[in-house]
């Protein structure tokens, strides 16, 4: 068995979760800020039988497509002149999906 953990885009995350269940995949949702943006992400929590792995990560990768943002990004200073300089804004890739695969060792529904 495997525990897929997969950190998308709160703009992704309703379609996949959707696209999941339809295939008979579970998940649990956590909701989840990017170091960053400092933006809202959505990380999942998949268990899936090692047999189905490349499925769901099909899944995973057709619907959560990358694509690219503006996004505001202060400059780095420090001390007190710091809060005063105004943010610039600077193009990102957003989206896509940042995806953990883990071994699970045993696995119990109570």
């Amino acid at each position: 068995m495997k525990l897929i953990i997969a950190v998308v885009q709160d703009e992704d995350s309703t379609r996949l979760i959707n696209k999941l269940l339809e295939n008979g995949f579970g998940a649990t949702k956590l909701a989840t800020t990017g170091g960053f943006l400092r933006s809202g992400n959505t990380t999942l929590l998949t268990g899936v039988e090692d047999e189905k792995l490349d499925a769901a990560m099909k899944i995973i990768e057709s619907t959560c497509k990358s694509r690219k943002q503006v996004a505001p990004v202060h400059a780095p200073m420090s001390g007190s002149a710091a809060m005063y300089v105004p943010a610039y804004p600077v193009q990102v890739t957003v989206g896509g999906a940042t995806v953990f695969v883990l071994d699970v060792e045993q696995f119990h529904k109570f």
